[in-house]
């Protein structure tokens, strides 16, 4: 099969090979999917370039973990009846070398998801990391009608489905973003009010969005540049859910977190209990199957591309998620 890998670590046009590698088969309990749409993350190529201590799990690695296709072969013990069925990818690449950057991906049945009628493949694709972390942290958040929640980085590729997902739940969603456009891509989403979060007066815009009142939840993108705002936006009580920081090491208000009962609750939607994954599915299943959510393709790259495809998403350039085409078309083009 067509794939793209890599033997060593390091810059994306380095280290990306495009060549043929042994077309997997399903084990007892696995599915094969043949892929058509692969998904590019900033996990992918932080693991790529070693960040974080991270290290070679293989001698050769096929990255990315989300993807959509269709399932062509079963192992023992799964129901033929998965033969045929379109899904969704999730943990493609999880403790595991071969992920979603090839022609077929072979994994667990349970990692492979249905898509919903109506629900394409590029959106399938997008699924897997954004839209599970951005599920989970709106479920640990605890958000129902009556509640607001405050969504840093809107117009991120989580940030985007969190508040499409509050807004499903009833709840007010305040985001913050960075520039007029990312405002205006978090107000696509549904947002009430989107302010500047490097503004002086950030907490005074969320005070009065508020009536005074303060968030009852966060779902924070960055804990160590954003914790030393908590005191002026969230209530007495309230909780923020972080899926992301930068650097080992953050600085809290540690003297008013404890004060005020403040719960921070940290989670990486690679490794949940099966029960709060379970959850999360159904719930997400739900959200699809009733068109409820938006998905941002901003970009579609040949596989050929993948290097590029890393280095965009490393430099932040597109708001909406970048795919690549599996299916081997060469033709560039967003939405």
């Amino acid at each position: 099969m067509r794939a793209a890998y890599y033997t060593q670590q390091g810059p994306a046009p380095e280290v990306f090979i495009i060549g043929e590698q042994p077309t997997p088969q399903p084990g007892p309990g696995e599915v094969r999917v043949r892929l058509r749409w692969s998904g590019v993350n900033p996990s992918d190529w932080k693991t790529r370039k070693g960040g974080g201590g991270r290290k070679l799990m293989a001698p050769l690695i096929i990255p990315h973990s989300d993807g959509a296709g269709v399932i062509d072969a079963i192992g023992d013990g799964v129901a033929a009846t998965r033969i045929g069925e379109r899904v969704w990818i999730w943990n493609g690449q999880w403790k595991r070398p071969f992920g979603t950057a090839a022609q077929w991906i072979a994994l667990p049945s349970a990692q492979a998801v249905k898509l919903p009628d109506g629900v394409d493949e590029e959106a399938g694709a997008c699924l897997g990391i954004p839209a599970f972390t951005a599920m989970h942290a709106v479920r640990l958040a605890a958000l129902r009608p009556g509640t607001t929640v405050l969504v840093a980085g809107g117009a991120g590729s989580v940030g985007h489905y969190a508040i499409q997902m509050a807004k499903a739940r009833g709840a007010t969603v305040i985001a913050s973003a960075s520039s007029p456009a990312k405002a205006q891509h978090a107000l696509a989403a549904g947002a009430d009010h989107v302010f500047d979060y490097r503004a002086t007066d950030f907490a005074s815009e969320v005070q009065a969005a508020t009536r005074g009142a303060g968030v009852d939840a966060i779902i924070e993108v960055n804990l160590t540049a954003n914790a030393a705002l908590y005191p002026g936006i969230l209530k007495a009580h309230g909780r923020v859910v972080i899926y992301g920081i930068t650097g080992a090491e953050a600085t809290l208000p540690a003297l008013w977190l404890m004060q005020n009962s403040i719960a921070l609750k940290f989670f990486m939607i690679y490794d949940i209990p099966l029960a709060d994954r379970e959850a999360a599915l159904a719930e997400m299943d739900s959200l699809l199957r009733t068109q409820r959510l938006r998905h941002t393709v901003a970009l579609r790259l040949p596989l050929a591309q993948i290097a590029e495809a890393h280095d965009m998403v490393e430099r932040g350039e597109v708001m909406g998620h970048v795919l690549l085409d599996i299916g081997g078309s060469s033709q560039q083009s967003g939405s």
